[in-house]
Formats: structure tokens, sequence, C-alpha cells
């Protein structure tokens, strides 16, 4: 198992804890120097905000937690591929590298619709890796939404 891997893991623990609460499992985690900085799961339902979104509850505790709003040596790990929002949001903290598992063909920024991750019009591009453990994170998602029909028929 490499890094990439090993961290991925910890991001789809995260999604699992949206689940078990009824929310979408998405997962994130920010590392830095070898350490997971952040964590965060969506919690949108729950919260019924807008913003709850996995990456953006991760990025505001690393920013706490390293007293700054630029993330330049992270890395982001999240189950799927970052929406218009998350994505505007990493570039901004200059987080340095983003690495996903299922891409999302409704809402995916680093690759699938648009790219704003490797934009070279704005002021700060992040190198992505996608499709870490890409089969345990789609599978994830497809059995929440699947059971999710299951429930309201």
């Amino acid at each position: 198992m490499n890094q990439d891997e090993k961290y991925m893991i910890l991001a789809i623990e995260e999604a699992k804890k949206a689940e078990k609460i009824g929310e979408v499992p998405i997962g994130a985690i920010i590392v830095y120097e070898n350490n997971v900085l952040a964590t965060g799961f969506n919690i949108r339902e729950t919260k019924q905000k807008t913003l709850s979104h996995a990456e953006l509850i991760a990025i505001e505790e690393a920013n706490r937690k390293i007293g700054s709003w630029r993330l330049e040596d992270c890395t982001l790990y999240v189950t799927l591929e970052p929406c218009p929002m998350c994505a505007g949001a990493i570039v901004q903290s200059r987080i340095k590298r983003v690495v996903y598992g299922a891409a999302d063909p409704k809402a995916g920024c680093a690759g699938t619709l648009l790219n704003l991750l490797d934009d070279h019009r704005f002021n700060h591009q992040v190198q992505i890796e996608k499709g870490v453990l890409e089969s345990e994170c789609s599978t994830l998602l497809t059995n929440f939404f699947r059971d999710l029909r299951k429930k309201k028929k």
C-alpha cells in the first residue's frame, strides 16, 4: 500500500461517519508533513448549510490548527472529486496537492467537467492525483444512493 492509499483509507473512514448519520458519504483529510492535520465529512443535510462539504470543513480545521489561511505544503485527500465551490476554496487556500477517489460526472471540477485546480488563469495551480481507491469510494456512494432510493419507495 502506498502513501496515497493509506491516507485515502482515512478519508473513506470519514465518509463512513457521514453515512452513519444519513449524509452523502464523502470524507476528506488534510495531510501536512506526513501527519493528518484536519478531517471532515459531509454534513450538509444535518447543518442545512450549503458550505458543509467535507473539504471545506477540513480546510477550516486546518486553518485553525496552523493559524493561517495558507495551506501551501498540504495535501487534501477526498473520496469524491471536488465540486466548483470546493475547488475554488482549494485554490484559494493554496493547497499543494489534491488526491481524490471517485470522479464526479455531475459536478467534478478537478478534471471531469472542468479543471479549476489546474487552470493557469488563476494565480495558483494544484497537483491532482485521481482514482486512488476509486472502486471503494464509488461503491460507498453507489450503495448509499441505492439504499436511499429503496427507502423512498
